[in-house]
């Protein structure tokens, strides 16, 4: 599948540049890659890059075509248990996400979301930017027309994992948390230190409702993660939910906390 999509891409990008009435050296110029570069990637010696199609989108006046099919063509290298749930998250009307360690995923900024996925020492620099990328792709279902409620949870202790370098990072993370606050679909909530152990510690889960008000929910572990769709895990999961929300600080308190932590930073 993945080569189908990836050698589609190149046709519709020789279609566009040819279309347009322009050799690879002209094309070049103007993308600012060379004629070499060009022929590269339409013959698949090179492998194509979202940068490359992106310029290309915006010389040859595309709409973004090649982007899309790009993105396309990544979701089809995803695990299909990830495949399933990115359908749901992009079609639930309400997203409920915790995680007792880390910002959730729909809410990190760019740069504190490559620091995220750069701890894994196993990737290489371009899994790191590939990764990145999808995840800023997800982002997308909070800016549709119709956008699904989410509810945020996550411990204080997400906030205080920092050092100096990392300082100027986090306070434009909490700074971002604090405008995507102020959607009337997004709602978050800190549980604070003084809690102690609670259940949630067991580890990070996202629960997604659909239109006809079914629930899937996905869990995520050091060697990947699965979809949870059995009436009787969801179950679990809803509980588990209720216990970690109710540990939670009302929205306003948790947004006042958000304040006071950069606050004390700068």
């Amino acid at each position: 599948m993945e080569e189908s999509t990836a050698d589609l891409i190149r046709a519709q990008l020789r279609r566009l540049r040819t279309g347009a009435g322009l050799s690879q050296e002209e094309f070049g110029k103007l993308v600012h890659y060379s004629a070499s570069m060009v022929s590269a990637v339409e013959t698949g010696v090179r492998p194509l890059d979202r940068p490359f199609l992106s310029r290309a989108d915006e010389v040859l006046n595309s709409g973004g075509l090649l982007v899309s099919l790009f993105k396309m063509m990544e979701r089809e290298r995803q695990p299909s248990w990830f495949r399933s749930w990115l359908d749901a998250e992009a079609a639930a009307r309400q997203l409920r996400c915790f995680h007792p360690t880390l910002v959730p995923a729909l809410l990190q900024t760019e740069n504190y979301a490559r620091a995220v996925i750069r701890c894994d020492d196993m990737l290489s620099d371009e899994e790191v930017e590939k990764r990145l990328a999808s995840r800023m792709d997800r982002q997308a279902v909070l800016a549709q027309p119709e956008p699904p409620q989410l509810i945020a949870l996550f411990d204080e202790v997400a906030l205080h994992r920092r050092n100096e370098s990392f300082r100027g990072l986090m306070t434009r993370q909490v700074e971002h948390l604090l405008a995507c606050a102020e959607r009337p679909n997004v709602s978050i909530h800190v549980i604070p230190l003084s809690v102690g152990l609670h259940v949630g510690l067991s580890g990070p889960f996202t629960l997604a409702r659909s239109d006809d008000g079914g629930w899937v929910g996905t869990m995520e572990s050091q060697l990947g993660g699965g979809v949870i769709d059995s009436e009787a895990r969801l179950a679990t999961l809803l509980a588990r939910w209720e216990t970690v929300r109710n540990e939670a600080l009302p929205r306003q308190q948790s947004l006042d906390l958000l304040k006071e932590v950069v606050m004390s930073w700068t």
